[in-house]
């Protein structure tokens, strides 16, 4: 076991299933990827989507700055590959990023054709705006500041159109099944007593489609919604499913702070505000991010939330400031109703008034490593949004890529099916030792991972949380039950998280390390590949695994 480690269960500890079904398609989750996946794959046979909430739960409602392709005359797929790749700081696969641009926009007309509705100029062209990163105006966005509740609107009003697609709501997938020679026989899950399924259940299929979302409740602070607990990493690395990139968390610079004791999903203020020219300031009204960046206040997600970070160590502010009074009361009323209605309900007139901001976790930049048709390294596993690695967004996504990536590679994943469809294969009895976390770990467990693996991180810092985690995760469990499944879920995946960026020795997009801080090309110019291998007793530690950037290519392009 190595130094940065915390032995984890090979399975959840569950009841013995207690009913079965069988499709051919299971789809886990139901954003932008998990939707596009079961509207494309229908065509294949029968599909079940299982989402853990109610059907718009989940993060995609909540993404305010649009979605990325070059859709202007002016711009063009090649532009878009160069802003992606300068943003993923030389660990973005090219060939996933020219999948992306290439057939980005083609995916983002199709959802119009479904039903989306973007704002449009006067001409009726879908107007553009922008956002860090990016050269051009290529971000399509929706009711101003409201394009992922567009988007999930459109998705599942066609999904709820489509009678071969079959929804169960309010429930956890809780394990693969899988047969003899680790291929994807199904899943296991618990619904949480809606409909005529009930308790833990059996689903048999022939492919499964991950697209859980992210990992952001291993934070303290996060915009991600509360279901965000890591539960289809977890999943793919308990079946023998390898996860890359899972250090590079990205933390939005700029989220509403409200003060100290804030815990749980927090108000996100859009990069699209500074892409109206909005502008940060710290305590005495000095713009800092001058001189930092070709782009200043544009500059990538990772650039910012450093530069933020670093002026609130050197004044000694835990928090600093958004400049956008001179928009006016209309353009915020017309651009960003959202926002101006979050910051109004918490006290704060952004007409009138310098909006107090602070970086956040936001976005799992790495994830379930997929091959270019979203393929996993388990037979018969797929993966799609933020839950995947798809080579996209490397050290650092760029952004407004995400709700595109989901699009993309949900359609990838289909097409692929299409042609290699999996037989139904019979489960294998699991002879894994199940374990369950203490439900209560989960406020220590944020605590130590915001410390000690938040947006600045050190070998000390790291070992700390893994002592901490660790301690944790050796508390007597309860019951089995939601909770409990959550939470060791979410100690399975701040255990892997730890041990990667406690082997990365370099600072890198959006994994910094104080006590490494410069970018090292030749000895981390690659990825690292996290697996769980059995530990002494009856569980299972994360093992990193360096994969050189020729062998990474070889990897995902076969």
């Amino acid at each position: 076991m190595t130094a940065f480690a915390v032995p984890v269960p090979q399975r959840l500890a569950a009841p013995e299933p207690g009913w079965t079904d069988t499709v051919d398609v299971v789809v886990i989750g139901s954003g932008v990827a998990g939707l596009t996946a079961a509207l494309k794959a229908r065509e294949l046979g029968s599909v079940l989507v299982v989402t853990k909430d109610v059907v718009a739960s989940g993060s995609t409602q909540w993404a305010q700055g649009g979605i990325a392709a070059a859709l202007h005359p002016e711009d063009s797929p090649e532009e878009h590959l160069h802003d992606t790749l300068v943003a993923g700081a030389g660990l973005s696969d090219e060939e996933a990023v020219r999948v992306l641009v290439t057939e980005g926009p083609e995916a983002v007309r199709d959802l119009i054709e479904l039903g989306a509705r973007f704002d449009t100029l006067a001409d009726g062209e879908i107007s553009l705006g922008r956002e860090g990163g990016h050269h051009r105006n290529r971000i399509a966005h929706a009711g101003g500041d409201a394009t992922g509740a567009e988007i999930e609107r459109a998705l599942v009003a066609a999904v709820k159109r489509a009678p071969d697609i079959r929804l169960v709501e309010h429930a956890l997938v809780l394990d693969l099944l899988t047969a003899e020679d680790g291929a994807v026989a199904g899943v296991t899950l618990h619904v949480m007593g809606e409909g005529q399924l009930d308790g833990v259940g059996a689903i048999r299929a022939r492919a499964v489609i991950l697209a859980s979302g992210g990992l952001g409740q291993l934070y303290a602070a996060t915009t991600n919604p509360s279901v965000s607990t890591g539960d289809g990493m977890a999943l793919a690395l308990r079946a023998g499913a390898k996860v890359r990139d899972l250090e590079f968390v990205q933390f939005h610079p700029t989220v509403l702070w409200l003060g100290k004791s804030a815990k749980g999903q927090q108000p996100l203020v859009s990069e699209a505000v500074r892409g109206e020219a909005a502008f940060l300031v710290d305590h005495t009204g000095k713009r800092f991010m001058q001189g930092q960046h070709e782009l200043a206040d544009l500059a990538p997600r990772d650039v910012v939330a450093k530069a933020i970070m670093r002026q609130m160590l050197a004044t000694g502010n835990d928090h600093v400031y958004l400049d956008a009074r001179h928009f006016g009361d209309e353009k915020w009323r017309v651009r960003f109703p959202t926002i101006l209605a979050s910051c109004r309900s918490h006290g704060i007139d952004p007409v009138r008034e310098l909006i107090p901001v602070a970086p956040a976790c936001h976005y799992s930049s790495g994830g379930v490593w997929t091959d270019l048709n979203g393929h996993t390294s388990v037979p018969g596993l797929y993966a799609c949004g933020e839950v995947a690695c798809t080579g996209v967004h490397g050290a650092n996504r760029l952004a407004s890529n995400s709700l595109l990536e989901g699009l993309v590679f949900a359609r990838r994943i289909a097409a692929h099916l299409a042609d290699a469809l999996p037989a139904l294969r019979q489960p294998a009895a699991d002879r894994r030792t199940a374990g369950l976390a203490d439900a209560d770990v989960v406020p220590e467990l944020q605590r130590s991972m915001t410390v000690g693996a938040g947006v600045i991180r050190s070998a000390s810092g790291l070992a700390e949380a893994t002592a901490t985690i660790g301690k944790l995760a050796e508390q007597p469990a309860g019951e089995a039950g939601t909770p409990g499944w959550e939470a060791t879920n979410l100690v399975t995946v701040a255990s892997a998280l730890i041990a990667a960026a406690a082997a990365r020795e370099e600072s890198r997009g959006a994994h910094w390390r104080e006590d490494h801080p410069d970018r090292d090309d030749l000895h981390w110019s690659g990825s690292l590949d996290l697996t769980l291998e059995p530990a002494t007793g009856d569980q299972a530690v994360p093992r990193a695994t360096f994969v050189s950037r020729e062998s990474e290519e070889n990897d995902r392009h076969g």
